[in-house]
């Protein structure tokens, strides 16, 4: 991922002559719970390159999974949609391709286009007890991670500071 992120960073500010960082911080996986998480998480990413300022739609960001998907299936595809489609409980690329298609539609008609932190400052996302079993897993490296918010919608940060300091996993 630092090789790719590193790469990408370089190409963009030499193309758009600019400098400094291109993403906030270093790479870190956040565990996503299925359903209506996972869908928020991919909307939410789909929608980057738009919250960026590069495209006034995701269709226009070629290097992404939504205008993959929503293009004719290619053989060197990135996005594993038969995975996708298993998780999501969806039985056709079509259905997938529309539905996606409605979830940025109706963000971008309410112009939720915001940063949100949880998607990138926490390690997990999901129910309460998702977020709970995570950090039970994560045993000792779980030390000073909160868990917070509703019982439906929660997350597991980094203590706040950590976060202060630009340490995260």
């Amino acid at each position: 991922m630092q090789l790719v992120s590193g790469r990408t960073a370089q190409a963009f500010n030499l193309r758009k002559r600019r400098k400094g960082a291109f993403w906030e911080d270093r790479y870190h996986g956040t565990d996503i719970e299925t359903g209506h998480h996972l869908v928020a998480c991919l909307t939410y990413i789909d929608l980057n390159m738009v919250r960026a300022g590069v495209v006034a739609h995701p269709c226009q960001w070629e290097f992404g999974g939504y205008a993959e998907i929503q293009s004719d299936p290619v053989k060197d595809s990135i996005t594993d949609c038969g995975a996708l489609m298993e998780l999501l409980r969806i039985d056709s690329i079509q259905a997938l391709r529309k539905l996606r298609g409605e979830w940025v539609e109706e963000r971008l008609a309410r112009g939720e286009l915001a940063r949100e932190g949880r998607w990138t400052e926490s390690v997990a996302v999901g129910s309460r007890d998702f977020t709970e079993r995570i950090k039970a897993k994560l045993g000792l490296r779980a030390k000073g991670r909160r868990v917070s918010g509703s019982v439906a919608d929660t997350t597991l940060r980094e203590p706040q500071e950590l976060l202060g300091f630009g340490w995260r996993l």
